[in-house]
């Protein structure tokens, strides 16, 4: 991971002396990325979390959103001002093509906790200090919604503050869920009395797409939504042909309702570095869909082979041991709840009436960066020879 991150932030332009520093977010920039932010409501139970390693005046607390932006820094005085001095200021980016190697950047890369110690640093400056950083996503969607980073002088650093930091991140996430639940019931109990007096058919969901209450139907785990839905007639995955009514806090989907047929035009856009989209075009509009890393490895892979794969050649594809074939399955059986209409199987393709379009960066190496599965692999160095 260290070596990829250098060798990219060396094709950035990174100064390894001065870095490539981005103009700081004024206050006001600062306060709107907080209020838009879910990370907002969740700073209490991160502050409490790391309490103990913040009284300690070694540590700083940075908390960034997910393109990195720093919009919290807290810590003792002494330290903050110092920090400041590097840069681990509020309103500062931290990512990779701007900081170098950094935890933060490391985590928004590989949406993994990492830890990015002295000389692991790009970034001169940045050798004296130890960098621990976990990424925060949203349980609702699986959106990452930033890091929380704690760093420290290299010299005094400890092994377990990665460990502190992951688990305070699973922690506010757990939160995040608890307050999507509550949600979800207060939406049941508006949605059973109308539920009850239809025929046929019928879910509520949330503006996730989480079901709330069905009847007539075993509700799908979770039914991806369009981008900005309407009232009206939309075709949805694993249900085909809807009607959607609003509700309170939702949606009313009716199931089975005559309208538009299947999708036949697949958008995978992988141009990003830490996130990526697949968008499902058809007669009557289009819905996008936010991908996690493997999902987005696997229809990459399905894209770039149009006759099929089989679970084994999957397998091989993404781990380099096709005896892997459980987990493929179970990843498989994941991604057609969320894009099955658009994906055959035996082999596992792309359905026939579907037209593909792979959106690439401008250069190999930023086609996922931090992804290691063998096709990755191959696909950029077959795009450098091509």
């Amino acid at each position: 991971m260290i070596a990829a991150s250098w060798l990219r932030s060396l094709r950035h332009g990174v100064d390894p002396d001065v870095g490539r520093p981005a103009r700081p977010l004024s206050t006001d920039q600062i306060v709107t990325r907080r209020q838009g932010s879910p990370l907002a409501e969740l700073m209490p139970v991160v502050r409490e979390g790391l309490r103990a390693v913040l009284e300690d005046e070694r540590h700083v607390l940075l908390v960034t959103d997910a393109q990195g932006w720093v919009l919290w820094q807290e810590g003792s005085r002494q330290l903050r001002r110092s920090a400041e001095r590097l840069e681990l200021a509020e309103g500062a980016y931290w990512g990779e093509e701007s900081a170098g190697t950094n935890g933060i950047a490391a985590a928004l890369a590989t949406r993994r906790p990492e830890r990015v110690h002295a000389e692991e640093h790009y970034v001169t400056a940045l050798r004296t200090l130890d960098c621990a950083a976990a990424p925060l996503h949203d349980p609702r969607d699986g959106r990452l919604l930033g890091v929380v980073n704690v760093t420290s002088p290299a010299s005094l650093a400890h092994p377990s503050t990665l460990a502190l930091v992951t688990a305070i991140t699973r922690v506010a996430e757990g939160e995040l869920r608890a307050r999507h639940w509550e949600s979800v019931n207060r939406l049941r109990s508006i949605a059973a009395p109308v539920l009850a007096r239809l025929d046929g058919a019928a879910l509520a969901v949330d503006a996730s797409g989480w079901p709330a209450a069905a009847t007539g139907m075993v509700p799908p785990d979770r039914v991806p939504l369009p981008r900005s839905p309407q009232a009206g007639t939309v075709w949805l995955p694993s249900l085909g042909s809807c009607t959607m009514e609003p509700l309170p806090g939702g949606w009313l989907v009716r199931v089975g309702t005559q309208g538009p047929t299947a999708p036949s035009r697949v958008v995978l856009d992988v141009t990003g570095a830490r996130s990526w989209t697949v968008t499902v075009g058809g007669a009557v509009g289009s819905w996008s869909h936010e991908l996690s890393p493997r999902h987005t490895e696997l229809l990459l892979v399905l894209a770039l082979h149009p006759d099929g794969r089989s679970a084994a050649q999957l397998a091989q594809d993404l781990f380099g041991d096709p005896r892997r074939v459980v987990t493929v399955r179970a990843e498989m059986s994941r991604l057609r709840r969320t894009v099955g209409g658009v994906l055959a199987h035996r082999p596992y393709r792309f359905a026939d009436n579907v037209s593909v379009e792979v959106l690439r960066p401008d250069h190999p190496a930023d086609l996922l960066p931090a992804s290691t599965a063998p096709a990755v692999l191959a696909a950029r160095r077959d795009w450098v020879g091509a």
